[in-house]
């Protein structure tokens, strides 16, 4: 796994304004910088947490009234650094470009990991039963839902004649219902950046990733940038149980995001995040390359609404959130053996990437075996207290 600028940054780099975070041995914590040219620097004058600087009224603005801003380090030395098993002090490294902010994510909202949600919960988790319950579903319910409406008159009718044939699910409730799923996906400070592993439980038999849009919404509700992510599945778990959710999605390192977040500007707008497609590759140590696209435009409802769902006067989040939008990439490939579809090898180098926003790229391990969280909200705290950023 290599990890240089080229690879990394958005094709428009030298007019987006990219936001993140960096682990400094120098300073034993995270400094959030910025990109100037071909270095980061250190923008904690202008905010001290990521939570901080989306929460102010005009981020990029504030970042671009900084003037000079003291120098990190080179970014290509430090995307270097970055590959976790590789990581050497007095080189930074890059972490996930958000902190403080709650992490959630939306899920079923398109129509071909609506389907295969409901093929999970059919299938009870069980990998090779998926087939046979993929053809029965769809033969059902088609697999043409994308004209529906979430939340229309012609969804609830839809709903009414499922439900007469004894086809209805929880995940059709919230893949065309009114209300969209919005879940927690990881805990503040836990998300793991571009270059480090990513975690599977080591009881999961049957899991993969999910290439996502990520948004960046302030404390006061206002959705100021995007970044991406990966909401690393488990499958049979999930299969299992819906109230295995939590289990099924957050572990350690569970949750990857980055490399940057990109702040909406006149260059960068959410309409970008609404016609972009994303591209996912799997690159085994068996050989295996498994290739993907998510096309944003294909989602059943539009990001804003989404974010909409999430806060507002039943829910606030002081220090802002990161959200998910869930992806369309549902991968079926067989990897194993005929009809066994597709799970992840430790070893997997996942990579999740869009022209605008760039490149996440992670390798895949079993979460216990992956180094622990230990540096959460207190540490960062007294941290930014040692440097006198507080």
């Amino acid at each position: 796994m290599q990890l240089t600028p080229s690879a990394t940054l958005p094709r428009d780099h030298e007019r987006a304004l990219l936001v993140g975070r960096a682990w400094v041995p120098a300073l034993d914590g995270a400094v959030l910088v910025t990109l100037r040219g071909d270095d980061l620097v250190d923008a904690t004058r202008v905010a001290p947490t990521s939570a901080a600087l989306m929460n102010l009224p005009d981020p990029a603005a504030a970042l671009r009234a900084a003037g000079e801003l003291p120098t990190v380090a080179k970014l290509a030395d430090v995307l270097a650094n970055s590959v976790e098993e590789r990581r050497a002090a007095p080189t930074p490294w890059l972490l996930a470009p958000n902190d403080l902010q709650a992490i959630k994510a939306s899920g079923v909202t398109f129509v071909a990991s609506m389907l295969e949600r409901v093929i999970e919960e059919q299938a009870r988790g069980d990998p090779a039963r998926a087939e046979s319950v993929r053809r029965a579903i769809v033969a059902v319910i088609g697999d043409d839902l994308a004209s529906v409406r979430p939340g229309s008159p012609e969804a609830a009718r839809l709903k009414e004649a499922l439900i007469a044939q004894e086809a209805w699910s929880q995940y059709l409730e919230v893949g065309i219902g009114p209300d969209a799923e919005i879940f927690t996906k990881a805990q503040p400070m836990s998300a793991v950046g571009t270059g480090s592993e990513i975690g599977i439980h080591p009881k999961s038999e049957w899991n993969n990733p999910e290439p996502e849009v990520v948004l960046v919404v302030g404390a006061h509700g206002k959705t100021v940038g995007a970044t991406l992510g990966n909401d690393v599945n488990l499958r049979d778990f999930e299969g299992r149980s819906a109230l295995l959710l939590g289990k099924a999605k957050d572990n350690n390192a569970s949750c990857a995001i980055g490399p940057f977040i990109r702040l909406f500007d006149a260059h960068y707008t959410i309409d970008d995040v609404r016609r972009c497609d994303l591209d996912m590759r799997v690159e085994g140590p068996d050989g295996f390359v498994l290739d993907g696209s998510s096309a944003i435009s294909l989602i059943s409802r539009d990001p804003l609404d989404l974010v909409a769902q999430a806060i507002g006067p039943n829910h606030q989040y002081p220090d802002g959130f990161v959200l998910f939008l869930g992806t369309m990439f549902a991968p079926t490939q067989d990897r194993h053996g005929p009809g066994q579809g597709f799970t992840h090898a430790v070893g997997d180098v996942v990579t999740v990437s869009t022209p605008k926003l760039g490149a996440l790229v992670n390798r895949v391990n079993t979460s216990d075996r992956i180094a622990p969280w230990t540096y959460g909200s207190v540490a960062l705290m007294q941290g930014l207290a040692r440097r006198g950023a507080l």
